[in-house]
């Protein structure tokens, strides 16, 4: 399909401010709103098949994955609040489709159970270890400390650092002042992370000075994206080159969102782009993932992309210095697709930050979670 008729532009328009902008060649119509009261439709074929390619799944392998994981959220919420300061955190566990949840106490494995969940005895409870990472935010890494998370499968906080840099004096001094500390353990990654955004490229979904970066979720008022895309007062233009918004609040680092309100004759809809392949994904709420459930992305340079859920609060070392609390992912990205959606069935879980890789040879990629965001901000997620 081509931009040709103003209808088309219209749509284009509508789409760019719920999803992660306009393709080059051609938009997918929005996805049409359901009935008050009807039920929400089995994953779209789109959705099925990025899944399928990205996680070796096939369509019923998918399906059945994403409804277990959607009633592992939920009874990751009841274990938290039962096992209280027990609760050693939690991970979907993709071989038997159940929440395994981290416990310190014995006495508590009995209830955990009776919820559908396994159970793991464990030293470290959740609070411990967050207190741990906090300490390790205190310092100040080096470019090879890629950054560090809390783990509760390994029931300890992970630093990352970077392969050929290991042996370096500063990342040697870093790793024994976290260990200082107790609770670390030390892990390899191939590469330094950086953000997403990419310079201006004709057609892409929104520019701001000389940076393209894709558009996250709609709110009301506007849309979310990442704040390293643009300072507050930012002036964004629209696949078209027209005027589209205003960035009214953003944080970099430290954070990595920004909240973009725009002018009439843009809306908002509930809807991720599905790039004329992939049908328009609906969104209908905000319910995190747990650590191991699927994810997919898509963005204006990448399109649809799935992983899965590595790590949960994660320290990201970039270079413009650290961001704190963002989800680490097996999802791939690359230039310009900095802000866009991060999904979990139809629940927004975040907005691309940044990574290591890309789409040929693989990688990893952070989000900053959405409702994190959305109540820095006060805005409210617009849904189906």
């Amino acid at each position: 399909m081509k931009r040709t008729t103003p209808l088309r532009a219209a749509v284009a328009a509508l789409l760019l401010t719920v999803g992660l902008g306009a393709a080059h060649a051609g938009i997918a119509d929005a996805a049409p709103l359901p009935e008050p009261g009807a039920a929400a439709p089995a994953a779209s074929t789109g959705l099925l098949d990025a899944m399928r390619r990205d996680l070796g799944l096939t369509a019923t392998e998918a399906e059945e994955r994403l409804n277990a994981e959607k009633a592992a959220a939920e009874v990751e919420k009841a274990a938290r609040q039962r096992t209280g300061a027990a609760y050693g955190g939690s991970w979907f566990d993709p071989a038997t489709g159940r929440l395994v949840v981290a416990v310190t106490d014995r006495a508590e494995e009995a209830e955990v159970r009776a919820l559908g969940a396994d159970t793991r005895l464990v030293r470290h409870s959740a609070a411990a270890l967050d207190r741990a990472k906090a300490r390790l935010d205190t310092l100040r890494a080096p470019a090879g400390v890629a950054g560090w998370h809390v783990d509760p499968r390994t029931n300890s906080v992970v630093v990352d650092v970077v392969r050929t840099e290991r042996e370096a004096p500063a990342v040697r001094s870093f790793v024994e002042r976290a260990r200082a500390g107790g609770l670390v353990t030390v892990a390899e990654t191939a590469q330094a992370p950086r953000t997403y955004a990419a310079g201006t490229v004709g057609g892409d979904p929104y520019y701001t000075g000389n940076v393209r970066c894709s558009i996250g979720f709609s709110v009301y008022g506007g849309f979310v994206t990442a704040g390293h895309c643009g300072r507050a007062g930012a002036a964004v233009r629209g696949w078209d080159g027209s005027a589209m918004g205003t960035f009214q609040g953003s944080s970099f680092p430290g954070d990595d969102y920004a909240y973009v309100s725009i002018h009439s004759g843009w809306w908002t809809v509930p809807v991720v782009l599905g790039w004329g392949t992939i049908p328009d994904q609906l969104v209908r709420g905000s319910a995190e993932a747990p650590v191991g459930a699927s994810i997919c992305r898509s963005g204006s340079t990448t399109h649809w992309r799935c992983g899965t859920v590595l790590a949960k609060n994660e320290t990201v070392n970039y270079s413009q210095g650290a961001v704190y609390q963002m989800t680490k992912t097996s999802v791939c990205a690359e230039g310009g697709d900095s802000g866009g959606s991060f999904l979990s069935g139809d629940q927004a879980q975040g907005v691309t930050s940044g990574g290591w890789g890309n789409c040929s040879s693989g990688g990893e990629t952070w989000f900053q979670p959405i409702n994190e965001i959305l109540g820095r901000y006060g805005l409210r997620l617009h849904t189906a």
